[in-house]
Formats: structure tokens, C-alpha cells, sequence
């Protein structure tokens, strides 16, 4: 068999999910609007029996996510990308850059990277939130681009969750952890494992992907609530669930009012009808020159 065609078949095992909007479909049978619900006329309960439909991509997907994200795992990549040493870029030509993630032969999407990222902020603005939550909204999916870096799915996108402890049964198909070696292993298996109770989610090692590395990225130049919404929408077991209070402490209490704030117009946000960019990027390019600097280091 030749290097070519071994290389093809590895890429099509990491990465089983059409699209990275596979993944952002799965979060909206399994949290839906609660709006929805009330019109469907069906309960939330119905809504989250999200199993009986869900697609074999999308469970391969988590599959791969949770026996591959070890806390080693998590220790090399932030070693590797935290460097910021891949690219330097402008905030507009990153967008270009992840527009590249647009795959032409998935059906159920027709709108690229930078009108979902619109959709988001566009729907924060029109609540009249600050113009940093606005920029927020625009930015946090930028991470993204880690796939254009060479990164498999399963570490780019998926629900969040902490390294080095337990991992808890409120994780989506939490089953699969079964095959992770940190689950057999004494010193990351126990409801603390390498933490110290109620020690703060500063101190946290958290699954490798988009989140952790575009909040590490914005560290100096976006206040602290924008901070947090940006390292842990995705993270599901905790802002759903409560799944790891122990490991929080007061101060994260407080901030996850700003997580559960975003939360909704991460998900409920997309419309069908695309934002007109032209009309809207004076204001964009003013937003960015208020924040960060001309360029980026990815």
C-alpha cells in the first residue's frame, strides 16, 4: 500500500466528522433551544434523548476525543502551539485563512466561518451588550484554525473538559473513557486526581482544542469575563451539569454567570439568512483596532 494512500486513510480515521459544523449540529439536538421546545410542543426531556437519532460520524468523533485526550496529551500540545510560532497574521486575514475550513460537500452547510462568527456577535450586539462580549462573539470560534495547523478533529473541537482527574459520567458518551488510559491509571482517576479541592479552574488542565488555545492567545488583551467565555463554552459538564464544583472555586462561581450568558447565543444564533458583511465591517475593523494589536501570532 503506498505512503499516499496510508496517509489518506489515517486523516479519514482522526477525522470522521464531515464538518466541523457535524460537531456544532450534535450540540443543538442535544441542547435546544428552549424556545423550540415550547414550540414543538415537546418536552426537554424528548430533546435530549438525542441517542436514538445521532449519527455514527459524530460518535466516532467522541470516541476518538475521549480515548486520545490524556493528560500527557494536553501537557504536548500546549507545549507545541502555545508558542504562538505557527503564523503571524492579521485578525482579517485569519478569517480568510479559516474560511478555508468550509467543506463544499457537506449540504447542511452554505454559509462560511466569518458569517457564523457574525451570526454570534451580531446577536450579542443587538442585545446591547458591551462591545468587548461583541468582539467575543466574533472571535470564539477563531480557534479553529487549529485544523489548518494539521490537528485532527477530535482535538480542535468537542465538548471541554478537565485532564488529570476523574472523568465524569455527565461528559457525553462518557463510556468511550473506558479506553482512555488515564481512566485506569491511580494518580488521574479520582475525583481530585493531580488537584486540590475547590483549587480553581486557573489551575485546571483542560482537553486540548479551540477553546484553550484562542483564550490562551487573548490572554493580554481581552477582560477577564470575555476570557472565561472563551475558554469554556464548550465546556458542557460544568455549565450544564455542575459536573465539577469541586474543583472550582468562588471566583469561577462568578464568572460562570458570563459562560452561562454567552452560551445561548453560541448555540441558538444561526440563521439561515446570512449578515451583510459590507455593511457591517467599518464597525468590525473599528472593534478589533480598539483591542488588539495589527497582527496576531498563531
Amino acid at each position: 500500500m503506498s505512503q499516499t494512500l496510508n496517509n489518506a486513510i489515517l486523516q479519514l480515521q482522526n477525522n470522521p466528522l464531515h464538518s466541523l459544523e457535524e460537531w456544532e449540529e450534535d450540540l443543538l439536538n442535544r441542547y435546544p433551544d428552549p424556545d423550540s421546545i415550547v414550540k414543538e410542543g415537546k418536552t426537554t426531556e424528548e430533546y435530549r434523548n438525542y441517542e436514538t437519532t445521532i449519527r455514527d460520524t459524530v460518535k466516532e468523533f467522541y470516541r476518538l476525543n475521549h480515548i486520545n485526550q490524556t493528560y500527557n496529551f494536553v501537557l504536548q500540545k500546549e507545549k507545541e502551539f502555545l508558542k504562538f510560532d505557527k503564523k503571524e497574521m492579521s485578525v482579517w486575514d485569519a478569517v480568510e485563512f479559516l474560511n478555508q475550513l468550509v467543506d463544499d460537500s457537506d449540504p447542511d452547510t452554505d454559509m462560511d466561518q466569518l458569517q457564523h462568527l457574525l451570526q454570534t456577535s451580531e446577536a450579542i450586539r443587538a442585545d446591547n451588550h458591551p462591545d468587548w462580549m461583541v468582539l467575543t462573539g466574533f472571535f470564539h470560534d477563531m480557534g479553529k484554525v487549529l485544523c489548518l495547523f494539521g490537528e485532527p478533529q477530535w482535538a480542535t473541537v468537542g465538548d471541554t473538559y478537565p485532564v488529570g482527574c476523574a472523568f465524569s459520567d455527565k461528559i457525553v458518551f462518557s463510556e468511550f473513557f473506558k479506553e482512555n488510559p488515564d481512566y485506569h491509571n491511580p494518580d488521574y482517576n479520582t475525583k481530585y486526581g493531580i488537584y486540590e479541592p475547590n483549587c480553581g479552574l486557573s489551575n485546571v488542565h483542560m482537553s486540548w482544542g479551540h477553546d484553550e488555545y484562542f483564550y490562551q492567545m487573548m490572554k493580554n488583551y481581552l477582560p477577564e469575563p470575555a476570557l472565561y467565555m472563551l475558554r469554556y463554552h464548550s465546556f458542557y459538564p460544568q455549565h450544564r451539569d455542575n459536573a465539577y464544583e469541586h474543583l472550582m472555586d468562588k471566583h469561577d462561581r462568578e464568572m460562570f454567570k458570563w459562560v452561562r450568558l454567552f452560551n445561548p447565543y453560541d448555540l441558538y444564533s444561526k440563521n439561515p439568512i446570512p449578515p451583510d458583511w459590507q455593511k457591517l465591517k467599518p464597525y468590525y475593523e473599528d472593534l478589533v483596532a480598539k483591542y488588539l494589536p495589527t497582527t496576531l501570532k498563531f
